[in-house]
């Protein structure tokens, strides 16, 4: 079947928008242990919305369409349930008339996005619990909030496919084992609950803002997710200076997204950008933030990042960044968070501010570190700044290397230039 374009890409934003929020509020009438068939009832009602609407036209409400798809999805299948296992009559019967009364009330309620919002948070907060591996709610979190398929948590972790499916049986396996609900955290469990929430959304931040894979750089859909969840949390009583220098961080980043394509598709980099195309509305939202998140409380990695993000921000122009500032930020950052993509990234301002060579000093170091390998942006970096040293074989030998690696089109585009130059 041939799905209309504008059919296909409502669909595909209703569903980014609408699933995971679809899912929360099912597993709450469903219960935590029936995760897998809220997932499946909203998978449904999207399949149903690709069989009809193409042919019978898009629903004046189609967001009420599909809740009330979703809704008699669950009905139906916990009735062949009841059909098949007579025993568990009881137990189901009062969850199905209060799906029937939801799938008639729930579109239809005035205070709907305050209660769909409250759903999502203790959907999220569920799928961080502490008893969940945190490798596993991160991916839990992933699909059953930010609507993510197996195949592009894969990508965001950088894992295989198969390592994902695993991780998601064990989480739900954890929450029916351990009888886990959708209370909300307190006291001495907020903290660690709140660290893992904070965590899946910038992972889906950043696969939108870099994606990996594919024709695009930017997946807008994503980093808006993304901030909407960051800002659905800032703007509840769980807010903390840590996810408010999140959002800061987010809303900076996603600021310069139109500025990091040009009218080709080809990638931008940051000193070359064309600051007036930058989201100025996105700037004031993150600087907003960035003021809440310093009112108190110890500094943490978003603090860090998104004061990198904001002096990018304050610079009037690629030239008048402050080298020096964003050199010492990544000091910092890295005495938080010793990793090597950090360092990676810390190697670019030690070469604005000492040099090229004292960049490719930095670099050396993390040439054979594990979690690199594939990392486009090591030979890449290491390439360009081999240009600068006018080493042009082997720069030349480097984006070649680069090329081998995982990247998007855009990504890709922009190094065949580089090799060409070299």
């Amino acid at each position: 079947m041939s799905i209309p374009a504008d059919t296909g890409v409502l669909l595909e934003h209703l569903f980014r928008r609408q699933a995971g929020r679809m899912v929360s509020h099912l597993t709450r009438l469903l219960g935590p242990a029936n995760l897998d068939l809220a997932e499946e009832t909203v998978q449904e009602a999207m399949l149903r919305a690709l069989q009809t609407w193409p042919y019978q036209g898009v629903p004046e409400r189609a967001e009420a369409w599909l809740f009330r798809v979703a809704h008699n999805a669950a009905i139906d299948a916990l009735r062949r349930r009841r059909f098949s296992a007579p025993s568990e009559d009881e137990s189901q019967e009062d969850t199905i008339a209060a799906l029937a009364r939801a799938a008639d009330t729930i579109p239809d309620r005035p205070d709907l996005e305050e209660h769909l919002r409250d759903e999502e948070l203790r959907m999220i907060f569920m799928c961080c619990h502490p008893e969940i591996p945190r490798d596993a709610a991160v991916a839990l979190s992933l699909k059953a909030v930010g609507g993510f398929g197996v195949n592009e948590i894969a990508r965001a972790f950088l894992a295989e496919e198969a390592t994902i499916a695993q991780r998601l049986v064990r989480a739900k396996r954890q929450i029916r084992d351990r009888g886990l609900t959708l209370d909300m955290p307190a006291g001495r469990d907020l903290p660690p609950r709140l660290d893992a929430v904070l965590e899946v959304i910038y992972l889906i931040f950043n696969e939108g803002y870099t994606a990996h894979e594919g024709d695009a750089l930017i997946r807008h859909d994503l980093c808006g997710e993304a901030l909407r969840l960051g800002r659905l949390m800032a703007d509840s009583s769980l807010a903390a200076p840590r996810v408010h220098a999140l959002v800061a961080l987010m809303a900076f980043q996603a600021a310069r997204s139109p500025a990091r394509i040009d009218s080709l598709g080809d990638l931008v980099v940051l000193e070359d950008q064309d600051r007036s195309r930058w989201n100025q509305d996105l700037i004031a939202l993150g600087f907003q933030h960035f003021e809440r998140s310093i009112a108190g409380g110890a500094p943490s990695v978003y603090h860090a990042q998104a004061a990198i993000a904001a002096t990018y921000a304050r610079a009037a122009s690629g030239a008048d960044i402050d080298w020096h500032m964003i050199l010492s930020l990544y000091d910092d950052l890295l005495a938080m968070n010793p990793s090597p993509v950090v360092a990676l990234n810390r190697a670019v301002a030690v070469a604005k501010v000492q040099g090229p060579e004292a960049g490719l000093a930095a670099i050396e170091k993390l040439r054979s570190h594990p979690r690199l390998r594939g990392y486009y942006l090591l030979p890449a970096l290491r390439g360009h700044l081999l240009l600068e040293l006018d080493r042009r074989g082997e720069a030349a030998g480097c984006f070649r290397a680069a090329l081998e690696c995982r990247c998007s089109e855009p990504e890709r585009r922009f190094l065949r230039r580089r090799l060409e130059s070299a």
